[in-house]
């Protein structure tokens, strides 16, 4: 659970941050590395979110120990909290964990952490609500990384996490606006820089709207018990 992201980050870093990062000039005011670093932690907190609500509230529905939840004395909104809180839990201390090898290897601190935080909330929010929409909607585990696969995965590599939106064509340029993860990728990397593509106050507001729908459908889903109570 923590450190299979660590690792990953550590290799992103050495072959993407050090050794091709050599080869390209700053990007945003400061070297590739550093730069990169802000995408990572969002690749991973997305990642751990989402994974974390979805593989347990479905193993919990697979192994029906969900149902010493349903006949406990909780809300739906109260089950949903859990999931979630644990979810934000693990998702801000492997961004902890993260952040602390940048600083070590790259000398990569934030400047604004009131950002820093605020966007991780939010980002772990939504995708921990996606884990759980998932988590009831699978009939089987593959089912869980439909998702991941086709969805989260594409967009997020093309979402800013290793390039500027600054550095594509015109016409990508424009499509990464329909992009819900260049969002969330674009407002974190100002909390490090101190720059971005969008303004801050867009960016977050995109990024709340999206919680706020996939906070509605999970609880929605969790109160009536779809595929909860069968």
């Amino acid at each position: 659970m923590i450190w299979p992201p660590i690792i990953t980050t550590l290799l992103y870093v050495f072959v993407f941050g050090l050794a091709l990062g050599s080869r390209i000039p700053t990007v945003q005011g400061v070297t590739y590395a550093q730069f990169l670093i802000p995408g990572l932690i969002v690749l991973q907190v997305i990642d751990a979110s989402y994974g974390e609500c979805s593989s347990s509230l479905f193993q919990g529905r697979f192994m029906n120990s969900i149902q010493e939840l349903l006949i406990a004395p909780m809300s739906a909104a109260e089950i949903v909290a859990g999931f979630i809180l644990g979810s934000l839990a693990r998702a801000l201390l492997i961004a902890g964990l993260i952040t602390a090898l940048g600083i070590l290897l790259v000398h990569s601190v934030p400047r604004d952490w009131t950002l820093y935080l605020i966007v991780i909330a939010l980002v772990s929010v939504l995708f921990s609500s996606l884990g759980l929409i998932f988590g009831l909607v699978a009939e089987k585990f593959d089912h869980i990384a439909i998702l991941t696969t086709f969805v989260i995965t594409p967009l997020t590599f093309v979402g800013g996490v290793f390039t500027s939106a600054k550095m594509l064509p015109p016409t990508l340029r424009n499509l990464e606006l329909f992009n819900p993860i260049f969002y969330t990728i674009d407002a974190f990397r100002r909390s490090y820089t101190g720059e971005s593509d969008l303004a801050p106050a867009f960016s977050l507001a995109m990024i709340a709207l999206l919680t706020a729908v996939a906070l509605g459908i999970a609880l929605r889903l969790t109160a009536t018990g779809y595929k909860l109570r069968t």
